[in-house]
Formats: C-alpha cells, sequence, structure tokens
C-alpha cells in the first residue's frame, strides 16, 4: 500500500464553534485500488475514523479538489 497524498483541512464545529482539523489521506493499493482514509483528528476517546473505498474517477475527484471544496467525502 503507497500514500499517495495526504492533507489537514481546518474547520469549526457547528455546535460547539470550536476550531478542528480533520485529516485525510488517498493510498492505493494492488489488490483493493484507491482507499480514502478520514480522521476528525480529535484528541479523545470520541474520534471519528473512516475508510471509503474509491474508484479512479473517485480518487481523481479527491485530488483536484480546491481548498474551498475540501472535505467533501466527510458529508
Amino acid at each position: 500500500m503507497q500514500m499517495i497524498s495526504s492533507r489537514i483541512i481546518p474547520f469549526i464545529d457547528v455546535q460547539t464553534l470550536a476550531q478542528g482539523k480533520v485529516r485525510e489521506a488517498l493510498f492505493r493499493d494492488e489488490n483493493v485500488g484507491f482507499i480514502l482514509y478520514l480522521s476528525d483528528d480529535a484528541r479523545s476517546s470520541n474520534t471519528e475514523e473512516r475508510i471509503i473505498r474509491l474508484e479512479p474517477r473517485e480518487a481523481l475527484i479527491w485530488l483536484n479538489e480546491t481548498a474551498e471544496d475540501g472535505g467533501t467525502f466527510w458529508s
């Protein structure tokens, strides 16, 4: 498995208005294809992590997201 790209996206929590960051990383696995790892970077037991399998087209969309569009795979 090879990491292709990663990024950190700042956000403001709607409920608490606290600043936070999410981490996203795109991996390529020869057997599975593309894997997107998402983590909300919380320093508590409530950390949310997701792993999403992406098709090549979706991986290209993720790679080409502008800074304003970052984080679209969280919804």
